[in-house]
């Protein structure tokens, strides 16, 4: 596992329990979470053309708000590795996912990863 003190682990924590709490309540998040929220409609397309078999309201809430995060950092942020977003989505998925969360969560973003490239060609 990567360092959990590190402080870009911890933002990617605090951010994921943002994007999940916000699923079932309205409450106060942070700008970054808000900025994440408002490309909702596009990362969200991003996950269902890479994971055609879990329509969005089928995917586990924390596993949908991990791909949300790392989608965002990959596709729009663009500020670190995608190997190094990905790497840490699986480890945010293992801590607070399901037993087939990581699994999911970097499939998935292969995926999404491939169809960006392949959309810049």
């Amino acid at each position: 596992m990567k360092n959990p003190l590190d402080p870009r682990h911890k933002n990617r924590q605090a951010l994921v329990e943002d994007l999940f709490k916000i699923e079932f309540h309205k409450q106060k998040i942070s700008p970054e979470a808000r900025t994440i929220l408002e490309q909702k409609k596009f990362i969200d397309s991003a996950i269902e053309k890479a994971a055609t078999e879990f329509p969005i309201d089928k995917i586990n809430r924390v596993d949908l708000a991990i791909l949300r995060l790392a989608v965002y950092e990959l596709i729009i942020k663009k500020r670190e590795p995608p190997r190094a977003i990905i790497d840490e989505a699986v480890e945010l998925a293992k801590e607070y996912g399901g037993d087939t969360s990581p699994s999911f969560v970097n499939g998935a973003l292969g995926k999404i990863l491939e169809n960006d490239k392949l959309s810049r060609i």
